[in-house]
């Protein structure tokens, strides 16, 4: 069974100012190692037979720096977005340009990922499902009771996954504690499987505006060598929506499968640091670039170029970059892209 993996390439670039920007969101950012986060969603599926050529999906802004990063020679495709739409428009362009029967793989590309044989692994599950037309997640084995991420509740079991219960949004902490009790929850990790027909079915049924207009972009659009284009004009009319409201949450077929696979949406400086955890030194304090800690623990401290100096501190993230200065507690981290720094790049 070949899957198509479809890899998104969104984002705004607030959520990790002032590192990220617009211009340069976290996808083509080195976070975690020597590669962009993009880069490792790409190495995830390659060099592996049942894993097809991706589909990536750009928008117009920052085309460049993604076909910087692809190998032609791979065979990959780039649909650009003349507007962004959020990711059920996005995900809907690719599925409207592969075989109705092909099983989908969609990712993000500014996701960590610390275990990629567990991530396959995860992926042949899902598509398993998919092809039994279950619209599948990723259901991320939940260890703490984090409040900056939605949730799944399992329900039936099914072969190599689960029926999907409940759709929870982000909780507070209390209902998060009560969640990890209960071993009922995983988070809802952000990856999908479909079949692409299916997919284009059920935005039929849910969102008929929406499955309309991208078919209309589709059939007007026009290919250039390996990129396409969908038109402007009936892209642009589209109301945008997740794939989780648009699809997700209405369908009676959604289903999970749990992946344990070291996993985090690097979603704000805190989750970086917790992804970079294996760096820490002994009191719980990362470190990039040039940076003098005393008497500090659980501190994050990453600078482009000045040095950082801190003493006495706990659970704090200091951010230097771009000629920006950013300090934040590890849970004021989830409002950083609120900031007006942030906004008004």
């Amino acid at each position: 069974m070949t899957i198509y993996p479809v890899i998104l390439c969104g984002g705004s670039g607030t959520r990790l100012w002032p590192m990220s920007r617009k211009a340069t969101p976290k996808h083509v950012l080195p976070l975690t190692g020597d590669e962009t986060l993009f880069e490792q969603a790409l190495r995830r599926v390659a060099g592996d037979d049942r894993f097809a050529a991706p589909i990536v999906v750009a928008g117009a802004a920052h085309a460049d720096l993604v076909i910087a990063k692809l190998d032609a020679a791979a065979g990959t495709r780039l649909v650009i977005e003349p507007a962004a739409r959020n990711t059920a428009p996005a995900i809907a362009l690719a599925a409207a340009l592969l075989p109705p029967e092909a099983v989908m793989l969609v990712c993000p590309s500014d996701h960590h990922i610390a275990d990629t044989a567990a991530f396959r692994s995860a992926a042949l599950a899902a598509a398993a499902l998919a092809r039994e037309d279950y619209l599948v997640s990723f259901g991320i084995s939940a260890d703490r009771p984090e409040t900056g991420y939605g949730y799944l509740r399992r329900g039936a079991p099914l072969p190599g996954g689960y029926a999907i219960r409940e759709f929870v949004e982000k909780p507070d902490r209390a209902r998060a504690e009560t969640y990890l009790e209960t071993g009922e929850y995983s988070w809802n990790g952000g990856i999908f499987a479909f079949r692409a027909g299916c997919l284009l079915d059920e935005l039929a049924r849910h969102r008929p505006d929406m499955a309309r207009l991208v078919a209309q972009a589709v059939a007007q659009g026009q290919w250039d060598g390996a990129h396409f284009h969908p038109a402007p004009a009936p892209f642009a009319a589209i109301s945008g929506d997740s794939i989780d409201y648009a699809v997700m949450e209405n369908t009676d077929r959604a289903a999970m499968v749990p992946a344990d696979m070291g996993w985090s949406d690097i979603g704000n400086w805190a989750a970086l640091a917790d992804a970079l955890a294996d760096r820490a030194d002994a009191e719980g304090n990362v470190v990039r670039g040039r940076a003098d800690l005393a008497d500090c623990s659980d501190v994050f401290a990453m600078t482009d170029g000045p040095r950082i100096s801190a003493v006495g501190l706990k659970d704090i993230c200091i951010v230097v970059a771009n000629g920006e200065v950013l300090v934040t507690s590890r849970d004021g981290a989830q409002i950083v892209g609120k900031l007006p720094g942030a906004v008004d790049q």
